[in-house]
């Protein structure tokens, strides 16, 4: 029987989730123009798929009006392909609604680029389970671990570039059936669209082989789990360099030296965008190669910030390699939520042309509660009810986010608690592993 051509459009949701709706491929054109009806409270589904608290209940109606530039198509076999699209949500007279995570992290890159003439690059590197990997120990950066997942990788990497991914790097990563996959830098947006559809192909090329691809922060209690860590540089409007001078300490840029330092006076309050599952804080513990300190570390994993290393050999440009890595996110976060909370810490620290802050080349864990107070160092919350009070008590996030934004977050994630109260440790990280 021949099968019509379908499209999703969807936007990503406050757990990082693509929730949508479908119709056939001949009626694109029309809803590029009109966009989709969905109501509100259709962002308050948990990511595991229940409704236990909304702002607006049955009332209320948005519309979904989907970027032609994030189309994705992928094909695989003999069926049409499979097609989705990215929309931002607003009001039925065409104005952004307040709650649309997409449009809230477009406000926050345009923010920086007109008070303070700098334009941010980014990318996201993502680390997943595949299930259709052979489960076995000492696979880590192994070379015969490519070889234990079949066709998969090249399958990956293929729709990737198809979709306009840029794929740069694909390995096996440090647990059983652990991998990492990495894409080139992008300019503002379209760093958090190719992480969002880098996730869905990921997903949609496992369960073409009759696998699953797991995003989950966590896999098994006591292990190292999942991060997804967002690489970043500065440049101005003439998009030139500015991260990096070697006249300066650590050789980091003045603003952006302090655009990392709002980053770092933030970090207890927007790990709750950033990291926000109850088992985030399982991974983020010491020597779980994760960050559980609000530190600029120089080559160091375990940092919340991270200098990224730059090669100084000849025929190197250090301008062109410097960048930060921000390490305290995983996959339970929206992208889009992500970066605007990155930026608008950050353009904080500009605002406020705080004081760069220095490296550090030692563990935070090993200093006394003196040495962290005077360098600025303070521990990262160690739960989500934790990371939300401290979202939720700063003033600072409530002026980026505003009232629907910080409301609607707040609910959704509380009722994500709720709906994982009376579980044992197991049995939550099981709710993650079948949602991501």
């Amino acid at each position: 029987m021949k099968q019509a051509d379908f499209v999703m459009i969807c936007v990503n949701d406050y757990g990082g989730q693509m929730r949508g709706k479908g119709f056939p491929a001949w009626e694109l054109g029309t809803r590029l123009h009109i966009g989709m009806g969905i109501a509100p409270t259709s962002m308050m589904i948990t990511t595991f798929g229940d409704i236990i608290d909304t702002p607006w209940g049955p009332r209320g109606e948005l519309l979904m009006m989907p970027d032609p530039e994030t189309e994705v198509s992928i094909t695989l076999d003999d069926r049409p392909p499979e097609r989705f699209v990215i929309a931002d949500l607003i009001h039925l007279d065409g104005t952004p609604w307040a709650g649309c995570p997409r449009s809230w992290a477009r406000r926050a890159l345009e923010a920086l680029e007109q008070e303070a003439g700098v334009v941010l690059k980014s990318a996201f590197e993502h680390e997943f389970h595949y299930s259709g990997a052979e489960q076995r120990l000492g696979d880590a950066y192994l070379l015969d671990g490519m070889r234990v997942c079949g066709d998969f990788p090249t399958a990956l990497l293929q729709a990737l570039a198809e979709s306009g991914i840029e794929p740069e790097s694909f390995m096996p990563e440090y647990g059983p059936q652990q991998f990492e996959v990495t894409c080139k830098p992008a300019l503002g947006l379209a760093s958090a669209d190719r992480a969002v559809k880098l996730r869905e192909i990921v997903r949609s090329i496992a369960r073409h082989y009759g696998h699953k691809a797991t995003f989950s922060p966590v896999m098994v209690n006591g292990a190292v789990g999942n991060g997804t860590h967002i690489h970043f540089s500065l440049q101005d409007t003439g998009h030139n360099p500015i991260s990096y001078d070697a006249t300066r300490p650590d050789a980091i840029g003045e603003k952006a030296g302090q655009f990392l330092a709002g980053v770092l006076r933030d970090m207890p309050a927007i790990v709750a965008l950033t990291a926000p599952s109850v088992v985030s804080y399982e991974r983020m513990k010491p020597d779980r190669w994760s960050p559980t300190y609000s530190n600029l570390g120089d080559k160091d994993r375990e940092a919340g910030l991270r200098l990224c290393p730059i090669a100084t050999f000849p025929g190197c440009d250090p301008e062109a390699q410097c960048n930060f890595e921000y390490r305290a996110c995983d996959a339970a976060a929206s992208p889009y939520l992500a970066l605007g909370a990155l930026v608008w810490a950050g353009l904080g620290g500009i605002r406020d042309k705080l004081l760069v802050p220095r490296a550090t080349t030692d563990d935070p864990e090993k200093l006394s509660k003196g040495e962290r107070a005077q360098r600025g160092i303070v521990r990262l919350p160690q739960s989500l009810p934790e990371a939300l009070d401290n979202l939720s008590s700063s003033e600072r996030a409530k002026s980026w986010m505003g009232e629907t934004l910080m409301e609607a977050y707040l609910v959704h994630k509380r009722s994500e608690l709720k709906v994982l109260e009376g579980l044992s440790p197991d049995e939550q990280v099981d709710r993650y592993t079948q949602a991501y």
